[in-house]
């Protein structure tokens, strides 16, 4: 059997603290800057006009619609050839992700149930930042299983599905039909280019860009784009395997990972991070917003993530990953509450408002740390499961 090449995301996830490392950074710098003589700049210099946007809407809406095409790039091969290419792989991290997204929402909504502007953010903490949840694992080192490093994944893979989802259906402005149809027309030509089997790139990132221009103006969010190019990509398929190595899909990922890792996603951090201090008073600390994050993320992930995991493992409906005992599955549970990328991308879809903007980023800074922290600490004192009867992994 030939043996698959490895994806370029889970390569990449070899190295995870990496990139959580460089995002960490770009997060304290936005801080530092924000609350610094360079604030005023920094501020105004996010709400210049480039064209037709802001450079924070160029860095929201465009760049980001690259990071949405790795991550649908990545959802479709491991569905196809992955981690979830089976109902088995999929039942575990499936309902986890799905405990750990349902759990917060029903939290932050709790507290902001009687106003119907800030219960728009409902989903703000129901998504995980793969990305810093890994690097806490990866530093942690050999104290952690790698089947752990595994199901997070995947958890954290099915997470942005259903963040993807939830964008689409519930962040949306007045759509435009005329400009929906053109998307649609165009991502028509896509498939068109998958079924007759063109692998060159090119003509995919053409039509691509036009698929983002026609969503952006469509009141769909554009990074939507990149997941609907994502998945017009082929992939191709032989008698005995996918052939990733050369597959449009494997060289489109391989191509862009770099960029998403290292530059789009810290470009992201830095822009949307900042927070001011001076605008950070008592009241807000006990917000409504704050308090709905915050808990959504500390105590809804964990007892989503953890609570579906121990139901399922006592009606024998699923077990442990391997390796993995129950101490270290409350860990990563706990580390599925570092909300930072995907819930400051959806808390600016759900406000418009600086204060309401500068809660969000206090919220969601607040319970990633809080998480990060003592799913760290759990981690780092957590009973191993043995392994000398296991020859493989």
């Amino acid at each position: 059997m030939i043996e698959r090449p490895r994806s370029a995301l889970r390569a990449f996830l070899r190295a995870e603290s990496a990139g959580g490392i460089v995002l960490m950074i770009a997060a304290v710098a936005a801080l530092i800057v924000a609350n610094s003589p360079l604030s005023d700049a920094y501020f105004s210099a996010l709400k210049t006009y480039i064209g037709p946007l802001s450079v924070s809407h160029w860095i929201n809406d465009g760049l980001m619609a690259i990071f949405f095409l790795l991550v649908g790039l990545e959802v479709k091969r491991e569905l196809l050839d992955g981690q979830l290419s089976t109902w088995e792989r999929r039942i575990l991290p499936g309902a986890a992700a799905a405990g750990g997204m349902i759990v917060p929402a029903l939290i932050f909504v709790a507290f902001n149930i009687g106003d119907a502007e800030t219960v728009r953010g409902w989903a703000i903490p129901s998504a995980t930042d793969i990305a810093f949840a890994l690097g806490v694992l990866t530093l942690l080192g050999s104290r952690v299983p790698v089947s752990l490093k595994v199901f997070l994944t995947a958890v954290a893979i099915i997470d942005d599905l259903g963040a993807i989802i939830i964008i689409a259906l519930f962040y949306t402005a007045q759509l435009n039909l005329v400009a929906l149809a053109a998307a649609a027309a165009l991502i028509a030509v896509l498939y068109g280019f998958n079924r007759f089997g063109i692998r060159s790139l090119w003509p995919y990132m053409i039509v691509g860009a036009g698929v983002w221009t026609a969503m952006l103006l469509s009141g769909i969010h554009a990074t939507l784009a990149g997941v609907a190019v994502a998945l017009t990509i082929p992939l191709t398929q032989t008698a005995t395997h996918i052939d990733d190595e050369h597959s449009p899909l494997h060289r489109l990922e391989h191509a862009i990972v770099g960029w998403v890792a290292f530059a789009i996603v810290p470009i992201f951090g830095f822009a949307n991070a900042g927070l001011s201090f001076e605008n950070v008073t008592a009241e807000m600390l006990v917000s409504p917003i704050v308090l709905g994050i915050v808990l959504g993320l500390f105590v809804g992930k964990q007892v989503g993530v953890f609570g579906v995991i121990w139901v399922l493992k006592k009606l024998g409906l699923a077990d442990y990953p391997v390796h993995a005992s129950g101490a270290q599955i409350y860990g990563v549970a706990l580390l599925c509450g570092i909300g930072f990328t995907m819930s400051l991308f959806i808390g600016g879809l759900s406000y418009v408002s600086d204060i309401y903007l500068d809660e969000v980023k206090l919220g969601v800074l607040g319970g990633s740390l809080l998480s990060g922290a003592l799913g760290a600490l759990v981690l780092t004192f957590a009973r191993r499961e043995p392994v000398e009867d296991a020859k493989t992994e």
